[in-house]
């Protein structure tokens, strides 16, 4: 018995738990974009086992690239009406250039029951209902390709007036890893640190492994080590929710290996690169949403 709750409310407690389950597993997602990233959320919310598989469609025009899907029991589709017709969530997971010709060829068939979650970057969430309508829940989210092990970091955007349909939304991208909330005007930049800087982190490592391999490691066991001590140092933060350098701060020891590491890595401008990159790469996204 939980303290202070009654049988009553327990009861009530759980059986909202199992509604809520129940309600996840019979959600319809249409996936419009079956590309990297459309895949790897396909791929996810196969491993949430929360939802049918059965209930998942993804399209793309070569359906062959994504095949393996049907064995699992997705639909692969090219039709993206098809998809649309009938969803719960409709994900739109294509390139900004195809964004406008898709949303008004699946128009007809969106209803105020549905939510659309727009995961393209460049399209502010005015610019869709300028051609949907403004009766259909939107949302804009920008995940990373660690969805496909629900491990993303997926920022989330949306307007007032769609409060009530938040937590459907949360609830689906929590199951895929973690959310936050953000204002519309940073959706750039969640692109930049948290989607692109999936790459940057494997640039990291890629480095490390190769420097791993100068001072005597065979490749597959420099990996190895690199990938879980960057796993470590993430779980360092997340869990204890210290600044980065209050854990450096721990491994650096006066006159130590550690700290002239760092400093060499500063003198040849590894702080400053890293962030010149993000500055670049948020230079070439088009800031003023079309």
């Amino acid at each position: 018995m939980v303290r202070g709750v009654g049988s009553e409310n327990v009861r009530k407690i759980l059986i909202l738990q199992v509604e809520n389950i129940h309600s996840m597993i019979n959600k319809r997602f249409a996936i419009i974009g079956g590309g990297n990233l459309g895949l790897a959320i396909a791929e996810g919310l196969i491993k949430t086992e929360k939802i049918s598989n059965q209930n998942i469609t993804i399209t793309r025009r070569k359906t062959h690239l994504i095949s393996h899907l049907n064995d699992k029991g997705v639909h692969v589709l090219t039709d993206n009406v098809s998809a649309v017709n009938g969803a719960d969530i409709v994900l739109l997971v294509v390139k900004p250039y195809q964004l406008a010709d898709i949303l008004l060829e699946i128009k007809p068939y969106l209803k105020p029951e549905l939510i659309i979650v727009s995961m393209v970057a460049g399209f502010s969430l005015s610019s869709i209902e300028a051609i949907i309508g403004d009766k259909i829940p939107l949302f804009r989210g920008m995940p990373n390709t660690a969805i496909a092990l629900c491990e993303s970091m997926t920022c989330l955007a949306y307007e007032k007036k769609w409060e009530s349909r938040k937590n459907e939304v949360f609830e689906i991208f929590n199951l895929l890893g973690k959310s936050v909330v953000i204002t519309e005007e940073l959706m750039a930049s969640a692109t930049v640190l948290g989607a692109c800087g999936i790459a940057f982190a494997l640039r990291f490592m890629r480095a490390a492994m190769q420097g791993g391999i100068e001072i005597g490691f065979a490749a597959d066991m420099a990996q190895f080590i690199t990938a879980q001590t960057m796993k470590g140092a993430s779980e360092l933060i997340l869990q204890s929710n210290h600044h980065p350098e209050q854990e450096i701060d721990k491994v650096t020891t006066p006159r130590g290996i550690t700290i002239s590491g760092l400093n060499e890595m500063e003198h040849q401008g590894f702080s400053s690169s890293l962030i010149q990159g993000l500055i670049t790469s948020f230079s070439k996204i088009d800031k003023k949403d079309k």
